[in-house]
């Protein structure tokens, strides 16, 4: 489990694939590093609702699991959100009970389409 505190820059449309899977991805701008960093998270299935309450240029914390996987001899990782909270907020806006379980490959079945 990490965390990633930032401004969030872009909010991309739902996906939903043929199986039924479904994800939302967003873009979190860091600055402690030198220079900014444009972060891309996803949320799956249940979780897609956490993006639906964030607005551009919202300042949140991120706390995300590293998922890693070769699809087709490609290697793809990917940064699976399950809980937003505003920054320097003592509410959240997901809490450890929208925790997902842990990685199941068979859970991610996308009709030959490649898993990103």
């Amino acid at each position: 489990m990490y965390e990633l505190s930032g401004t969030v820059k872009k909010i991309f449309e739902e996906q939903t694939f043929a199986s039924g899977f479904n994800k939302r991805e967003f873009v979190v701008t860091t600055a402690d590093d030198k220079y900014p960093q444009d972060i891309k998270f996803e949320c799956l299935k249940d979780n897609v609702e956490l993006v639906n309450k964030l607005s551009e240029g919202d300042q949140v914390k991120v706390t995300f699991d590293v998922n890693g996987r070769e699809w087709n001899e490609k290697y793809f990782v990917n940064l699976k959100a399950f809980r937003i909270e505003a920054a320097g907020a003592a509410g959240n806006k997901g809490s450890s009970s929208d925790a997902p379980p842990p990685f199941d490959p068979a859970d991610e079945i996308l009709d030959e389409e490649p898993p990103f």
